[in-house]
């Protein structure tokens, strides 16, 4: 399986990271040396600022995909404020010629948009790939979603954080169906995200980034679960608590 994945390992060089980086005080990351990825879905969780982000960011940008997002053939930032950790990072990439490679973050979309704007040259037919029309023509849930049915396809790599930022339960699944199916064609997904519907996606590892350790957990042990199943069977309860 390792040999049919773009990515399959992620080595840190901790040599090459200043002392007095701020990454030394993410527990997830700061012991960590090696990262192994064994499924064509892998999903990283945890609560915020458990580093899911930091090191998805720096897998992107080593990757060679743009920090703030698109392809390798967006060349752009706003602010240059991704972290030193992409420079020390070592990926172990598969012999399988990747077709197609794409770092979707929620933050910093809106810019990925401008720019897909900027390159299409007033040409329409450039939107056929986004949905027919300028992102920015779109909101921002049809944005991502018609990102991800029109322009991801097969025998490709796709980072993305928190997709579901911009998605409501029922895109999430046609989100869901889409990652899956592509999957069983050759496609590599790496994925930080809180969803409880995303993260069901069958055949897909998910690593927990909580209680500075990055292990491997099963879905209806993830907090993104218990807490849903909690507030869906006992809402009353929660609530009075919380209120």
């Amino acid at each position: 399986m390792l040999n049919s994945l773009f990515i399959s390992e992620i080595n840190i060089d901790w040599g090459k990271i200043s002392n007095d980086s701020y990454l030394h005080s993410i527990g997830s990351i700061k012991n960590l040396n090696q990262l192994v990825l064994h499924k064509p879905i892998t999903f990283f969780t945890g609560e915020n600022g458990s580093g899911k982000s930091t090191i998805l960011e720096a897998i992107a940008v080593a990757y060679g995909l743009n920090p703030e997002g698109g392809s390798k053939n967006f060349n752009f930032y706003t602010h240059n404020t991704h972290s030193e950790l992409c420079n020390a990072i070592t990926l172990c990439k598969g012999v399988k010629r990747v077709k197609d490679s794409f770092f979707l973050r929620a933050e910093s979309f809106y810019n990925v948009a401008s720019m897909v704007d900027e390159y299409s040259m007033g040409e329409s037919s450039f939107f056929d790939r986004y949905g027919g029309k300028s992102l920015h023509e779109q909101s921002h849930g049809e944005s991502f979603l018609n990102l991800i049915l029109e322009r991801f396809s097969s025998d490709s790599l796709y980072i993305l954080d928190e997709p579901e930022a911009a998605l409501s339960p029922q895109r999430q699944l046609s989100v869901l169906s889409q990652i899956h199916h592509l999957s069983q064609k050759g496609t590599q997904f790496i994925i930080a995200s809180h969803s409880p519907i995303l993260l069901g996606i069958p055949n897909s590892e998910i690593l927990s980034f909580d209680g500075n350790k990055i292990v491997p957990i099963d879905y209806f042990s993830t907090e993104s679960y218990k807490v849903t199943e909690l507030f869906i069977n006992h809402k009353d309860i929660l609530l009075n608590q919380l209120l």
